[in-house]
């Protein structure tokens, strides 16, 4: 929905806020700012949700509370009529006053009430105390740093990179306040074993899979509400399929967006599902000679990302919400999420139970930094939202209580998500193997070929202000046999790969484009 940026405490000017703003402008469409005493805010605002009224920062009615906010609130229609039995009155349809009128009403624990994909910082103009939130598993980012008694924050890195001090993340699922020169002070108020630890565990196939659907189907119906023409990213795989079919159902108005290199496997198994469905399709061909050292850096930069291959995919991931804003589209759904909740990954066949659920937590704990800040960047960067509807709140607390042996129990993964959809999707989606983006795009080892150069371009533009960039996880996992304690240790003993990795590496790139530019497949 926006990109957010603020600067509180003593001192805080206008001409400070207009680098971070710069910074972010491609997240919206319109620049929106409140300038007071201690305090500088604004917002790159895309316009969704009554487009007309919810101009931000938005203001509480008494004049105390001013909000910057980032997302979509699903539930925003039932908090308003609730808030509105209690007594407040509104001036707008939006879910923006929503937040600011639940946050008057029960304080911290309005965050509990909220189901959606969210990132926003309330401020208190009388005292400047500052609170921050983000959503459960982490779809909407937020950071913050500080710099003479100032805290700056913001959506992205890249506009906090110029304070030139250390810059930190609010962490998926935490909130809290920051008062005076010090803090926030961040606690969790979602935990993902809460779901495993308050229910009873679904140990039945039959009673999974019907859940999986239905849960989907809702979190996809909220996320398809809207006046406006929706997406949806398809690479022709269960998970996007899955989606498409739903959003195609609910909301008739809309399009599926393809990216691939000609021929490629991603381009065939999507032309032929939406000829089937009978859903508008666009394709981006995108030819592996395409990508040169502009759109590297261009990853590098939009992304932030900080393992190599998630930059890989952030490569192919730009063209194609650039078509998608071409298109006219602002709303896009996609099927990411459910590879983390449903056993989608090998590697949970070859290691003992207690260490592949330790894993399975992990991956979900680092989605935020991860495959969601790859979408994020790619797509907000173009003035696209997108929306995740696997990663809704109940359906993590539904993953929680599915046991991981179960999830891995058939012969093919994600058996329960194909075994949901065995009604609605065709066999040769249903039988279709996993493939990773950038492989199944057949776009990977063209952009191999410039990773030497990934962490310099990084380092240049001082992300590394935030973290450093770092081996691939998953690499170095698969080097320490799957061993989560062991594979954390080496990734701190060694955050980044040694020039005999990067040279293996170079070559094999190296090898795969010579030998398809033999067979015409770069071309």
């Amino acid at each position: 929905m926006c990109g957010i940026a603020l600067i509180v405490g003593e001192g805080a000017r206008d001409n400070d806020l207009d680098p971070m703003m710069a910074a972010i402008a491609g997240r919206g469409e319109t620049d929106e700012r409140y300038s007071g005493v201690g305090l500088v805010a604004g917002t790159q605002r895309l316009k969704i949700v009554d487009r007309e009224h919810a101009q931000q920062p938005w203001r509480s009615q008494d004049g105390r509370w001013l909000l910057c906010y980032n997302g979509e609130v699903f539930n925003h229609a039932e908090l308003r009529a609730e808030l509105h039995a209690r007594g407040h009155h509104f001036r707008s349809e939006s879910d923006t006053e929503v937040i600011l009128a639940a946050f008057s009403a029960w304080g911290l624990d309005a965050v509990h009430h909220l189901r959606g994909e969210f990132a926003f910082t309330i401020v208190d103009l009388g005292s400047g105390e500052v609170y921050l939130a983000r959503d459960p598993i982490g779809v909407k980012p937020l950071y913050y740093s500080w710099r003479h008694g100032r805290i700056h924050i913001a959506s992205e890195v890249k506009a906090l990179t110029g304070v030139g001090a250390r810059i930190f993340e609010v962490p998926p699922g935490h909130h809290g306040l920051a008062a005076g020169t010090a803090g926030p002070v961040l606690l969790p108020y979602f935990d993902l074993l809460d779901g495993r630890q308050n229910s009873e565990p679904i140990d039945d196939p039959d009673e999974a899979a019907t859940l999986i659907r239905s849960i989907l189907d809702d979190a996809i119906a909220v996320r398809v509400d809207t006046d406006l023409p929706v997406g949806v990213v398809l690479s022709g795989g269960l998970d996007s399929s899955a989606v498409l079919s739903r959003v195609h159902q609910h909301h008739p108005d809309c399009v599926a967006f393809t990216i691939g290199r000609p021929g490629s496997d991603d381009l065939d198994y999507a032309r032929r599902l939406t000829a089937d469905l009978g859903v508008r399709h666009e394709i981006i061909d995108l030819r592996p000679r395409q990508i040169g050292f502009p759109e590297i850096r261009r990853a590098v930069a939009l992304s932030e990302l900080t393992e190599y291959g998630d930059v890989i995919n952030a490569v192919v991931s730009i063209p194609l919400f650039e078509r998608i804003r071409e298109c006219g589209i602002k709303v896009v759904l996609t099927g990411d999420g459910s590879d983390e909740l449903f056993g989608g990954y090998p590697m949970y066949h070859t290691i003992d139970a207690d260490q592949a659920d330790r894993l399975f937590v992990h991956k979900l704990q680092n989605l935020g930094r991860t495959e969601l800040q790859r979408v994020d960047r790619s797509s907000m960067g173009q003035g696209v939202e997108t929306r995740i509807p696997f990663l809704d709140k109940e359906m993590l607390h539904l993953a929680m209580r599915i046991p991981l042996w179960l999830k891995t129990a058939g012969e093919q993964e994600k058996w329960l998500v194909r075994r949901a959809f065995a009604d609605a999707l065709p066999d040769y989606i249903l039988q279709r193997p996993k493939a990773g983006m950038s492989y199944s795009s057949g776009l990977h080892d063209r952009a191999r070929l410039f990773r030497p150069l990934f962490a310099g371009i990084y380092r240049r533009l001082d992300y590394d202000l935030h973290e450093p960039m770092r081996r691939d996880f998953d690499s170095v996992l698969e080097a320490a046999g799957n061993d989560l304690d062991r594979a954390i240790a080496s990734a701190v003993r060694r955050p980044d790969y040694r020039f005999g990795e990067r040279a293996r590496d170079l070559a094999g790139a190296v090898r795969w484009n010579i030998q398809s530019a033999l067979t015409g497949k770069v071309g």
